[in-house]
């Protein structure tokens, strides 16, 4: 199978598609949802605009940031304001947020049926609007969670407390000095749980979420399984996006369907088996709800 030179859109219009999603779902025996920053996004959740102005204004001030992801990854001068950064971060985009509608309406499409999700999100958008946790996998990590810097050690520790008062006590885009984090074990600085290189914690709850995710897939091997994809992008695309292609090439009874606002593409090989709709997931999402 080849994924060079995909086609890019679908030449059946909005209504035919969201009717044969539909129609996907209902003959599906089991439902993988592949999820991306995009889904986030529909929900409301942005990392520029209105809502980073409104809570970086400081920050944008003095170092003319233009987004929250490119100021995460600025070398700040000291501890103190790299962590009056990233808790304002985890704090918006972790606990202080209530989860986009889109949320709640895949969970009506999906509550009834046997599914699974896998995301490359680190927002715990899934968990808030009351999907199954046994039934997620998070592969590139959780705003809530932070790990040794060395690591020294395979385990994550929950930031949520700490996180709270570093918000509430920042003065002047600095922290307390005595709330910077540090490894228990070892005494180094503690980082984000995010995968950004190998030095990426994945602790024992990442592997049982991991293991779960496979049994789902080799117990639903054959059957009639819809691989649908909501907002994934380029940058990582051989966690969901080509796995889900392979998938549905090797099985004939498999549907591939993307959302994306932009670029919902499929290779050739699987056309007969892709529905591709390109527009905001939300809106998409919704029509499906009876």
């Amino acid at each position: 199978m080849s994924f060079k030179n995909p086609m890019n859109k679908s030449t059946a219009g909005f209504c035919n598609a969201i009717e044969a999603l539909g129609q996907a779902l209902e003959r599906a025996d089991a439902v993988v949802v592949g999820a991306g920053s995009g889904l986030s996004s529909s929900a409301g959740l942005t990392y520029s605009g209105p809502r980073f102005e409104a809570h970086f204004a400081d920050f944008i001030a003095k170092y003319h940031f233009r987004d929250m992801y490119t100021a995460g990854f600025y070398p700040y001068a000291s501890p103190v304001e790299y962590w009056a950064y990233w808790s304002r971060h985890i704090y918006y985009n972790r606990y202080d947020l209530t989860p986009g509608r889109v949320y709640f309406d895949l969970l009506k499409l999906v509550r009834d049926r046997d599914y699974f999700v896998i995301t490359t999100n680190v927002d715990h958008q899934f968990q808030l609007a009351g999907f199954d946790k046994a039934r997620l996998f998070y592969t590139q990590g959780d705003y809530g969670l932070w790990q040794c810097s060395l690591p020294c050690h395979k385990k994550t520790y929950d930031n949520e407390k700490t996180v709270r008062r570093m918000v509430a006590e920042q003065r002047n885009r600095r922290i307390p000095t005595e709330l910077i984090p540090r490894c228990p074990v070892c005494g180094r600085p503690m980082t984000m749980n995010l995968r950004s290189d190998s030095t990426f914690v994945e602790d024992e709850g990442w592997h049982r979420a991991h293991k779960r995710y496979e049994d789902f897939l080799k117990r639903h091997e054959g059957l009639s399984i819809l691989y649908l994809e909501l907002g994934v992008g380029s940058n990582t695309p051989v966690i969901i996006k080509y796995p889900f292609w392979l998938w549905t090439w090797q099985n004939p009874k498999a549907t591939y369907a993307c959302i994306n606002l932009t670029d919902a593409a499929a290779p050739r090989e699987i056309l007969p088996q892709s529905i591709r709709i390109e527009g905001d997931i939300g809106e998409a999402i919704a029509s499906l709800i009876p």
